[in-house]
C-alpha cells in the first residue's frame, strides 16, 4: 500500500512491552513522537472521533475533551482520564521547534473548497510551519468524520486486540517487511526497526534496542537477517534483582558510569549490572565488525542516552561509530507505507 492511498496525515502506533510510542505523519515527515502508558479499551473509539490536533502544549480534540500531545494529559468528556494529576501525561513526547502550539483541524485539511493544489505538495521541516491546508490533485483522503489512519506494530498480543478496534487500523505483519531469511517468532518492532536503519543508512546493519529487553538484530547487504540476541535490558535487570531477593533495594540508574567496584550495596547493583551488560554490548559489536568491517551500528530505544553515556566512559572509540535514532521502528513503518 502506498503512501497515497492514506492521505497526507497518519499515525505510526508502535506497542512495546512497557508503553505505547507514537508518531505523528505528515506524508513521508515524521513530524512528532511520543510516548505513553497503555490507554483503556475505552478510550480507542474516544481517539478515533478526533478532529483537531494541536502540537506542543495543544491537544487532540475529542468532543469537550482533549489530549494534550508534549507536555500535556488525555482528557476524555469531563476529564475523567488524567485531569490535573495527568497520569495519561505524555511524559517524553515532544514536538521539533516550528510545530508547537500548531493546530491542524482536520475537517478543514481535507476540505476541497478551502485547500491549496499542488502537483507535489511540500512536507514540512522540523523548523518550518506546519502546511495546514494542502491537497494533490486527486486526493484519496478520509472523510471529514473518519477517524486518521492508524498503522499498528505490536509484541503485545492483548493490546493489539484493543487497538484492532480502532476503525481505521492496519497491522503490520511480519511478512510486510521486506527482509530475508527471518524467522517466523521475530519481533516485528526488530524487523520494523532494522529495516528502518537499514534503508536510511545503508546495509549491512546491526540495531541495538536499548529497551525493556536489549536486542541485537543484523542483516547483510541483501537483506538477510544474520541474527541477533535478546537480553534483560538496564532497567529489568535491576527491577528482577530487587523483586526476586528479600534485602536488595530499587535503584534507579545513573547518568553517568558509576564506580567499577562499589563501597554499598546501591552501587553495587548498579556497576554488576551496568558494567558486564556494556561488557557483552562491546563483544558482540567487536564481532559484528569482524564479519562485516564496513557494517553499520544503530541504537535506539528509551536506554539509549544511557548507554551512550556509559559507552562514551567505557569504550570511546565504539560510542564514536554508532549511529543513534530514537525512532527507527517509525522509519521502518514509513517504509512499509511507501513499499
Amino acid at each position: 500500500m502506498g503512501s497515497g492511498e492514506w492521505g497526507e496525515m497518519w499515525l505510526g502506533l508502535e506497542i512495546g512491552n512497557s508503553r505505547l510510542h507514537w508518531g505523528w505523519f505528515v506524508g513521508e515527515t515524521l513530524v512528532c513522537a511520543w510516548d505513553t502508558d497503555y490507554l483503556p479499551a475505552e478510550v480507542v473509539q474516544q481517539l478515533a472521533e478526533c478532529q483537531e490536533i494541536r502540537m506542543g502544549s495543544g491537544e487532540w480534540g475529542m468532543g469537550s475533551g482533549e489530549w494534550r500531545v508534549g507536555n500535556g494529559e488525555i482528557r476524555m468528556g469531563n476529564g475523567e482520564w488524567g485531569v490535573g494529576n495527568g497520569e495519561w501525561g505524555m511524559g517524553s513526547g515532544e514536538c521539533p521547534r516550528g510545530y508547537e502550539g500548531d493546530t491542524v483541524n482536520i475537517d478543514n485539511y481535507y476540505s476541497s473548497s478551502s485547500s491549496l493544489s499542488s502537483p507535489s505538495p511540500p512536507l514540512p521541516t522540523p523548523h518550518s510551519p506546519l502546511p495546514l491546508l494542502y491537497s494533490s490533485p486527486s486526493p484519496p483522503l478520509p472523510t471529514p468524520h473518519s477517524p486518521l489512519p492508524l498503522l499498528l506494530a505490536s509484541v503485545v498480543p492483548s493490546q493489539t486486540a484493543i487497538w484492532q478496534s480502532y476503525p481505521n487500523v492496519r497491522v503490520i505483519t511480519l511478512d510486510q517487511v521486506p527482509l530475508q531469511g527471518v524467522y517466523s517468532t521475530l519481533g516485528i518492532d526488530r524487523a520494523l526497526a532494522l529495516w528502518g536503519a537499514g534503508k536510511n543508512w545503508g546495509f549491512p546493519m546491526l540495531v541495538i534496542d536499548a529497551g525493556t529487553a536489549l536486542t541485537f538484530t543484523a542483516c547483510d547487504a541483501n537483506h538477510y537477517l544474520v541474527g541477533g540476541a535478546i537480553l534483560p535490558g538496564l532497567g529489568l535487570q535491576l527491577a528482577t534483582l530487587a523483586g526476586g531477593t528479600g534485602q536488595l533495594p530499587t535503584v534507579d540508574l545513573p547518568q553517568q558510569l558509576p564506580q567499577r567496584y562499589a563501597v554499598n550495596t546501591k552501587e553495587a547493583m548498579q556497576s554488576g549490572v551496568i558494567y558486564t551488560l556494556l561488557a557483552g554490548l562491546k563483544d558482540f559489536v567487536e564481532a559484528w565488525w569482524e564479519l562485516f568491517p564496513q557494517g553499520n551500528v544503530a541504537m535506539t530505544g528509551g536506554d539509549r542516552t544511557l548507554l551512550i553515556n556509559y559507552l562514551q566512559s567505557q569504550f570511546p572509540e565504539i560510542a564514536a561509530r554508532l549511529l543513534v535514532e530514537p525512532n527507527l521502528k517509525f522509519w521502518g513503518m514509513r517504509e512499509i507505507v511507501k513499499f
